[in-house]
């Protein structure tokens, strides 16, 4: 089994854990604009809010479970980015149910992790080909959406920490 596979799955609740306590107003906050010279990547609050971060991974999950199904399944496929700050500026998250956007994202890693336990190990060398990235495995793509759960939820601790919560 893929080493990465229970990372993944083990992010399924983080965000209904990260959202907990949080009011809509909390949720909704837009970061304050930092001048240039105190703005640092450690301290960096992002530009969205927790509430438009939560929706993203939501998102972002649902086209990496595409992806990551298509690399297993098909021979070589080319793999298409999206524009994430259109989708959010667009696609009226601050407007979304929240706890529907949580449990959905519990219930994808579920569901992807079951069919990810149930390949076989080579099938985690398989490529796709990214139009941005290029070649990807399927260890990546797995490792990859990790990370980017682990990104995003440093982001929200970070604007819970702000906001004194």
């Amino acid at each position: 089994m893929n080493p990465d596979l229970a990372g993944y799955l083990a992010g399924a609740d983080a965000l209904h854990k990260a959202i907990d306590g949080l009011s809509r107003e909390e949720l909704l906050r837009l970061p304050t604009p930092r001048p240039a010279a105190l703005a640092s990547s450690a301290a960096d609050l992002g530009t969205w809010s927790i509430q438009q971060t939560i929706v993203h991974l939501w998102h972002s999950d649902l086209a990496a479970t595409h992806r990551m199904c298509r690399i297993a399944s098909e021979d070589k496929p080319l793999l298409i980015a999206y524009d994430e700050s259109a989708f959010v500026r667009e696609l009226h998250y601050h407007e979304l149910d929240i706890a529907i956007a949580c449990e959905l994202f519990r219930l994808n890693r579920q569901h992807t992790a079951q069919i990810l336990a149930r390949l076989p190990e080579s099938a985690f060398a398989r490529t796709g080909v990214h139009n941005q990235r290029g070649t990807v495995t399927l260890a990546q793509m797995v490792r990859m959406y990790v990370d980017h759960l682990e990104h995003h939820l440093g982001f929200i601790r970070r604007k819970r920490e702000a906001m004194g919560r």
